[in-house]
């Protein structure tokens, strides 16, 4: 984990604010600032790397900070960010919604829309930085969840809360980066879909409870490479037409999810010390071949499994 911090206090007061604008592109992306008294103004960031994910723990007075449309006109890369205020509340505007999260909550923020987010009163935020690429490898069409409140406090969303808090206090560690990075991943993207504040509307949370059901037995069994969606179906106590239903919500088929559930299983074992031959790799997964498991991984990740496990020994 690489970590920096930035501060203004040995700072003069005319260079307070420009400093802190060029902080906040950095750690995360241009954004205007609106400070309550730009030249005493006081703030503290401390920033690391945890494998795919950046952490940092933000601590400033008041604040507003606004996103604009000129800002995302170059964006090559969709990012979100996941904000735990830890001593206020904050307040936030995106597509359309308006919500206030007091500490013990957290929001989703997409970072290539239009945003407002402020706080009137100094606050101590814990706030994450996701690339969409990695944190919809574990949780389908996450723009469904942005500008919602979540619970932080029990559940799924507390352990999650608590280690992303916890991480950010640990000293640096390079071999465990990439492995909290995923846990991290897992965790938001688990507390997120199975959150009781998200109304996806009426009956929603009957097909849900199906569709993660179906999910597990999935990853249960992704070694059998003769799954098919009628053993699933009725292993469920589903029709095969209602499974395919389920999976259409989230804008995804049942192969498509075990093609990609067998292949993030096996890059994640590929990160591993000693994970075996690569040929055992691809049968362990479901795989018929390690020709087809070579093609697929690649389509997916933009490299193959052995360059992919060469990088990750590096």
């Amino acid at each position: 984990m690489n970590s920096r911090s930035h501060s203004t206090d040995q700072l003069p007061a005319g260079a307070r604010a420009d400093h802190w604008n060029a902080v906040i592109a950095q750690v995360y992306f241009p954004l205007d600032l609106t400070f309550r008294d730009a030249a005493h103004f006081e703030g503290r960031l401390d920033h690391r790397v945890v494998g795919n994910v950046s952490l940092s723990r933000l601590q400033t007075e008041a604040m507003q900070y606004e996103r604009h449309s000129r800002h995302i006109r170059d964006t090559s890369e969709e990012q979100y960010l996941i904000t735990i205020p830890r001593r206020s509340p904050v307040e936030f505007h995106q597509l359309g919604r308006d919500v206030r999260c007091d500490p013990g909550g957290f929001i989703l923020e997409r970072g290539d829309e239009p945003y407002r987010f402020s706080y009137g009163s100094a606050n101590d935020l814990c706030v994450l930085k996701i690339a969409r690429a990695h944190l919809s490898e574990r949780l389908r069409d996450p723009d469904r969840y942005c500008a919602l409140v979540f619970d932080g406090r029990d559940g799924l969303g507390g352990l999650f809360t608590s280690m992303a808090m916890q991480v950010q206090s640990l000293g640096d560690d390079d071999q465990g980066s990439a492995v909290l990075g995923r846990q991290l991943t897992e965790l938001v993207a688990l507390a997120l879909d199975r959150s009781a504040e998200v109304d996806l509307g009426a009956g929603s949370p009957v097909r849900m409870a199906h569709r993660r059901r179906a999910e597990a037995f999935i990853r249960r069994n992704l070694a059998d490479n003769t799954m098919a969606p009628d053993a699933i179906a009725e292993a469920c106590g589903i029709s095969k037409r209602y499974l395919h239903e389920l999976f259409a919500d989230v804008n995804c088929t049942v192969s498509q999810y075990i093609r990609e559930q067998r292949l993030l299983a096996a890059r994640d074992l590929l990160q591993m010390p000693n994970p075996g031959q690569m040929s055992d790799v691809a049968y362990r997964f479901g795989f018929s071949d390690q020709a087809q498991f070579s093609r697929l991984f690649k389509a997916m990740f933009g490299q193959t499994p052995s360059t992919f496990r060469a990088g990750a020994r590096d």
